[in-house]
């Protein structure tokens, strides 16, 4: 099968990776050659930290990479495709102006595929003349670690779209939830209101941040507490669904002010080396110093 992947950042150069490790042709596409290679560059990062731990050979990196080549013709790209996903930012004007310039490009039988994690794909295939091609594939971050894949069934998703899209997350090694299309769907959805309530327990002094993640790693099996992994999505991002959520779902959605200060302030997280956390070469090192209560 032959994929393209639209937009080389985090989830879309994973997306590409797990995609050819499968098996499959891929070409990852994006607006700027710069960022085309540092897609392709950190798939390159990825599966060498799989040959260093013994996951993955040599042999399968160089298998892998040959099956990807990059390119920011967008016509190019999805010509052949049997499946487009998009994985380009969470705004939805951009995301149906990708799928409509898509549907010019591609073929008729092509399924065109979302990566969104909170959008409707239902309003994204309005943007199509053939709308039930369309199907939401939520990825998680990061796609070449996550087992999780969301299959998104639009409004307009008829039954072969669905059973493509099935198969597909199975062929590339992920196991699939199928879930009908409503705002944050489930994932996110249930996700959100977890990470939303620890923020303002830290608000109102229940317990540190720390603590809290603590409690949930400790007493519930989490991987990860609910605030470490806002600093990991990216604050930014929390923000963006919680008001996408608020407007569609109702106030119980409402972003503690405490979200709030931290974005206007650029402490995001991760990637900005500082949130909730203080982080330092991509590992936690400390609580932020204002995150709100007494340090421990």
């Amino acid at each position: 099968m032959r994929i393209a992947v639209l937009g080389a950042g985090s989830m879309g150069h994973g997306i590409a990776q797990v995609s050819a490790m499968a098996g499959h042709d891929v070409v990852l596409r994006d607006i700027e050659d710069d960022l085309v290679d540092d897609g392709i560059a950190g798939i390159r990062e990825n599966l060498r930290g799989g040959v260093e731990r013994d996951k993955v050979t040599e042999a399968e990196m160089a298998a892998t990479l040959d099956r990807i080549e990059g390119t920011t013709d967008l016509e190019a790209a999805v010509a052949d495709a049997d499946l487009v996903i998009e994985a380009v930012p969470e705004e939805m004007d951009l995301k149906k102006d990708v799928f409509s310039d898509v549907e010019d490009a591609a073929g008729e039988e092509t399924v065109i595929a979302s990566n969104t994690s909170s959008l409707s794909v239902t309003e994204m295939a309005s943007a199509l003349d053939r709308p039930e091609r369309a199907v939401g594939l939520h990825f998680f971050n990061p796609p070449h670690l996550m087992d999780l894949v969301e299959i998104v069934i639009a409004e307009q998703t008829d039954d072969r779209t669905e059973a493509f899209a099935v198969d597909y997350v199975r062929d590339v090694g992920k196991e699939d939830v199928v879930v009908r299309d409503s705002a944050g769907f489930a994932t996110s959805r249930l996700g959100l209101a977890l990470g939303l309530e620890a923020i303002r327990m830290v608000e109102e002094g229940v317990a540190s941040p720390a603590a809290i993640d603590e409690a949930m790693t400790l007493g519930y099996g989490y991987p990860m507490g609910p605030i470490e992994l806002g600093d990991h999505v990216g604050l930014d991002v929390r923000l963006h669904i919680a008001e996408h959520l608020r407007e569609e779902l109702g106030e119980r959605f409402k972003p503690p002010q405490a979200l709030r200060r931290k974005v206007r302030a650029g402490k995001l997280g991760k990637k900005t080396g500082e949130g909730f956390y203080v982080w330092e070469g991509g590992d936690r090192v400390a609580m932020s110093g204002d995150w709100g209560g007494v340090d421990e």
